[in-house]
């Protein structure tokens, strides 16, 4: 049986106690160097599955004995993943739960406390209410809401996928609560962007925090090389076509609906401007 490689990193990173605990998880390994970077080979696939989801939860810099060992290290990589990063899970099923209870925006009841701005439905048209006005109400909340909004099930299985890539490597590297200060952060910077530039306060999707999250990571990265943030080949350069095509006007043309440009374009802004800045910190701390 052929090794198969599970994780490829830079030479500088210290994998002693990662090693040392996957010896106590007995789990077969071997570690060899290739250049500038140290590649640790695994039996299997299931194998790799399970010590990249480890790895994806073990502290940087952490002892051997400050990591406690799963309880099931046996277990599928998917659920171990799900395990460790249970803010990027809650998220996402919190954008389930609303989307749904919206019936993807057509249930007006529900969808007017989520959007942007308010509105009231009476017969064949919305009346809205002035932006302002809801927020001397105390409905602050509609500042981060639309984030959770999706008008449609494609809209919502690829958001939700890529949040799910780019959510749990931040969760790893920067915490829980780091992960939500992000995707609130960039939510609300998306959503007044979008409000600003465009007008309409029907508006809604992750697709503004991820370009976000897509920014900090590119430039964190650049700045401060860490394997949490080394995204599959392709990713960084496919977001930014798809960004263009977008901005150019074809999607709308072919009849994918409005697509929230200024969202895209604010979040991406947005997340490389906070990339800079904790790259740079993690860059000068090491």
């Amino acid at each position: 049986m052929s090794p198969v490689e599970a994780l490829r990193l830079p030479l500088q990173e210290d994998l002693s106690g990662f090693v040392a605990l996957l010896r106590r998880l007995q789990v077969p390994h071997r570690v060899s160097e290739e250049r500038d970077t140290q590649v640790l080979w695994v039996p299997a696939e299931s194998f790799a599955e399970q010590v990249r989801a480890l790895y994806l939860s073990y502290p940087q810099g952490a002892a051997e004995d400050d990591v406690p060992i799963p309880e099931q290290p046996t277990q599928r990589g998917f659920f171990l993943q799900l395990r460790v990063s249970w803010m990027t899970a809650l998220v996402l099923l919190l954008t389930l739960v609303v989307t749904l209870l919206s019936q993807f925006g057509d249930n007006h009841a529900v969808t007017h406390w989520i959007t942007f701005v308010d509105y009231q439905v009476h017969g064949e048209y919305a009346y809205f209410v002035p932006w302002l006005d809801s927020l001397k109400a105390g409905e602050w909340w509609r500042l981060f809401s639309p984030m959770l909004l999706h008008l449609n099930w494609l809209h919502l299985a690829m958001n939700g996928l890529w949040y799910w890539e780019l959510g749990r490597r931040i969760e790893y590297r920067q915490g829980r609560l780091g992960l939500l200060g992000l995707t609130l952060l960039f939510g609300l910077l998306s959503n007044l962007a979008q409000f600003w530039f465009e007008g309409s306060g029907r508006f809604g999707g992750l697709s503004g925090v991820l370009y976000g999250l897509l920014g900090y990571c590119w430039i964190f990265q650049l700045l401060a090389p860490s394997a949490a943030y080394q995204l599959p080949r392709g990713v960084l350069v496919m977001m930014l076509i798809w960004l263009l095509v977008c901005l150019s006007g074809a999607v709308d043309l072919l009849g994918f609906g409005a697509i929230a440009n200024a969202a895209h374009v604010g979040g991406l802004l947005a997340g490389c401007a906070t990339g800079l800045l904790g790259g740079a910190l993690a860059r000068v701390r090491r």
